[in-house]
């Protein structure tokens, strides 16, 4: 049985990887300040012997120095998230981004030169490409961002940082740390409040309302299924080959996103019309939008044999379920 801490694990991600760690036998202590979380989403393994649930911030660095001392992995997973937050509030973004990276790595490094190394999982994103114009995106390419006066890329600007301080620390002293970086997971409990486009469109199509593309609906994006992304973040981590490497997580299925409104009108058997919304309206004037994101998953399939099971149309089903059987 393995110790272990997941920051955010109240999220979406992290509460599907909390199950499943807590499946595998270990003692999970989750901490989640649920400013985009909830402990809602630990329903099911509410009471659960194993479970050590803490309602905090990980900017509470006496809180987070207690915790390292007690686990033998960590899965810093909490983070600012969504296009529409990270639009609306750029000053949180970095700094909720940053500076408990920093003060994690700090303190894991201490524990590491005492003789007690602990693994590391950080969670990173696609976002950290930038848009970077590549058919798809591989682990070494450019970070290619827009202007600091466009907010949008103070998201992937502060998740490149914290790659970097990750890194660094691998490089200095060896601490073992591997970074995943996430290409539009979805599944059930994701939430479309933060502007996540395929809850936001089952909402609307299961609602007979119309589904709001943004822009023309031709920027293309993968989707992986969250239970397919939790399995292979819990392998990378793990292996110990893996330490101090990027690996890209998801899907390389490239659909539109006016594709994808059709296929969830579909599926759903929605009533719902298409209605197109400009960037302008659905976020600020200044927004840029990255026409394609699809991920080179060579790596990762070599290093794992990496492989996900689920289908789109899985996907949705799955996603259409869960917000049927919620009240």
């Amino acid at each position: 049985m393995k110790h272990i801490l997941i920051t955010g694990g109240a999220g979406f991600i992290g509460s599907h990887l909390c199950e499943r760690l807590l499946a595998q036998g270990n003692h999970v202590v989750v901490v989640d300040d649920q400013s985009t979380g909830s402990v809602e989403n630990l329903a099911k393994v509410s009471g659960h012997p194993q479970l050590e649930w803490i309602s905090g911030s990980i900017s509470d660095e006496d809180l987070v120095a207690q915790l390292i001392d007690r686990v033998d992995v960590i899965y810093h997973l909490a983070a600012a998230v969504g296009v529409a937050l990270i639009a609306k509030e750029p000053i949180a973004t970095i700094e909720r981004n940053v500076a408990p990276t920093q003060f994690l790595l700090s303190k894991l490094n201490e524990k590491h030169l005492a003789g007690h190394p602990v693994r590391f999982f950080l969670a990173s994103t696609s976002e950290v490409y930038g848009k970077n114009p590549k058919e798809t995106w591989h682990e070494e390419d450019d970070l290619v961002f827009g202007s600091t006066t466009r907010a949008r890329w103070s998201y992937g600007c502060s998740k490149a940082i914290d790659e970097f301080l990750a890194l660094g620390y691998w490089r200095q002293t060896k601490l073992p740390v591997v970074i995943g970086r996430f290409f539009n997971v979805v599944g059930p409990r994701q939430t479309g409040a933060y502007g996540m486009v395929l809850p936001r469109f089952v909402e609307a199509a299961l609602a007979g309302r119309p589904l709001q593309v943004h822009d023309d609906g031709a920027q293309t994006r993968c989707f992986a299924h969250v239970d397919d992304v939790v399995g292979a973040v819990i392998d990378l981590t793990e292996h110990a080959e893996t330490a101090g490497e990027i690996f890209n997580i998801g899907s390389d299925q490239p659909i539109s996103i006016l594709e994808l409104a059709q296929e969830v009108i579909a599926r759903t058997k929605s009533s719902g019309s298409i209605e197109f919304q400009s960037y302008h309206e659905a976020y600020d004037k200044d927004f840029e939008d990255i026409r394609k994101r699809v991920p080179d998953l060579t790596k990762i399939k070599r290093t794992l044999n990496y492989a996900p099971k689920y289908t789109l149309g899985e996907i949705i089903d799955d996603v259409a379920a869960q917000q049927k059987s919620t009240p």
